[in-house]
Formats: C-alpha cells, sequence, structure tokens
C-alpha cells in the first residue's frame, strides 16, 4: 500500500448531518422538533426556525418543548390501566387538537398504534392525578412504562415517545421483538430516567 492510500485509508468520511426541513440549516445531533398536528408528522429544525412557532395557536407547526418531567406519585391502578385496552406495558397519552381528544398510542413493530381509548377510564385518571389538565396540547404526552414492577410515568416531549415508536420498529426480530430489541428499549428507559426531573 502506497503512502497515498495508507492516508486515505486513515481518512474518516465525514458524518452524515441532518438538516432544518425549513431552512436547510445543518443540525447538531440533539435539536429541537416541530409537529403538524393534522399528520402527526415531526419536522426537525434548528433554533432559529423553532422560534417561530409557539407550542399551541395557529400555525402549521407548534414546538416541541424538550424537558422530560417525572411524576413521582402518579396513581394508576390495574383496573384502571386494564381498561384502556393497552395490550403492552408501554404507551403515551397526547391531547390532540386535530382529533378534539385524549388519544392513547403505543408502539408496536408496525409504528404507533392507536388503542380505543375509554374516555370514563381517562377522566378517572386525570381526577387522580391533577397534573394532567395542564398537559400540553399536541407537543406534550403522558408516557407510561409499565414493563416492570415499579412502573414509571413522564410528561415526556411528544418527539421522545416518537422516538421510542421509531427504536422498536427498526429493531424488531422475530415473534417477540428479540433480546437486542429488548436491550435498546432498557437503554432508551435509563436515559428518560437520568435526563428527567420532578
Amino acid at each position: 500500500m502506497n503512502g497515498f492510500a495508507t492516508l486515505r485509508s486513515l481518512v474518516r468520511k465525514p458524518e452524515a448531518r441532518e438538516h432544518c426541513d425549513l431552512c436547510g440549516a445543518s443540525l447538531m445531533a440533539q435539536h429541537p422538533h416541530l409537529i403538524d398536528p393534522v399528520t402527526r408528522r415531526l419536522v426537525c429544525a434548528c433554533d432559529a426556525c423553532t422560534l417561530l412557532f409557539y407550542r399551541s395557536g395557529e400555525t402549521k407547526y407548534k414546538r416541541i418543548s424538550r424537558g422530560t418531567r417525572r411524576l413521582d406519585g402518579f396513581l394508576l391502578s390495574e383496573a384502571q390501566w386494564d381498561s384502556l385496552m393497552i395490550p403492552i406495558g408501554l404507551a403515551f397519552f397526547v391531547k390532540s387538537s386535530a382529533d378534539g381528544r385524549v388519544l392513547a398510542m403505543y408502539p408496536s413493530p408496525a409504528g404507533a398504534m392507536e388503542s380505543m381509548l375509554n374516555l370514563e377510564a381517562w377522566t378517572g385518571i386525570v381526577e387522580e392525578n391533577p397534573v394532567l389538565e395542564a398537559m400540553e396540547t399536541d407537543v406534550e404526552a403522558l408516557l407510561v412504562n409499565r414493563l416492570d414492577r415499579q412502573s414509571e410515568y413522564y410528561l415526556s416531549p411528544i418527539d421522545k415517545c416518537y422516538e421510542l415508536v421509531g427504536l422498536i420498529r427498526a429493531n424488531w426480530r422475530g415473534l417477540s421483538g428479540g433480546n437486542e430489541m429488548w436491550g435498546r428499549i432498557r437503554e432508551f428507559l435509563d436515559e428518560l430516567r437520568d435526563g428527567s426531573h420532578a
């Protein structure tokens, strides 16, 4: 191998960077997102473009907040959970302005699936957990982890919920998902826990 070939083999290719979907600017790995409430499509955005949108109001997109809040002392009985008809121990609930109701979603190999939410059950959960009344429409969700004995509840940016959906969709193998996928879910939940505040 000659000198130029050796040098060429040592030079790393530049990492592909994401770009703002609105202006085309390069983005860091961690960057803001916007959501179209009608299509539920997420849009990558730079800080400057993000400032053009609010979390509520009459714009095409809504700005998604970045912080995750752990809900210690959250009350959800087994009977209430069963009434929600979620087939796995992971779900998120979001107030949809386009649908005019709360949507119950859970991740699956096919993407985000909607469960028919019993309005009476949801009303009971909100009565026992008034913090949910302040949940921001379209951009924030109640993220529920009941995979372990110790259930966890978060008020999470909606893009984190869709990140979990994408993780499962991209890594599902076989009938049960596979060990690698479940390991990635654990890592995601550990990061969520470590990055949240009470």
